[in-house]
C-alpha cells in the first residue's frame, strides 16, 4: 500500500522562530492517527500547512502521490 499523505522535511518559520522543523510523516490510505503535544508544539501549524492554508518555509507535502 502506498502513502496517501506524505510530508517530508517540512519546516515553518515565523520571523525569527521556527514553529516546525524538519517534520516527516507518512500515512497510508485508511489509517487513523492522532496528533498530540503540548501547547505551542506546532500541531495547528502542521494542520494548516497540510490543509494548504499556509505555505511551508521548507519541505514538501503530497496527497495521493501528487
Amino acid at each position: 500500500m502506498t502513502d496517501y499523505l506524505e510530508v517530508e522535511n517540512l519546516s515553518k518559520r515565523y520571523s525569527d522562530s521556527w514553529a516546525l522543523s524538519h517534520i516527516d510523516l507518512h500515512i497510508k490510505k485508511g489509517e487513523v492517527f492522532g496528533l498530540i503535544g503540548p501547547s505551542g508544539a506546532g500541531k495547528t501549524t502542521l494542520l494548516r500547512l497540510i490543509a494548504n492554508l499556509e505555505k511551508p518555509s521548507e519541505g514538501k507535502i503530497w496527497f495521493d502521490g501528487v
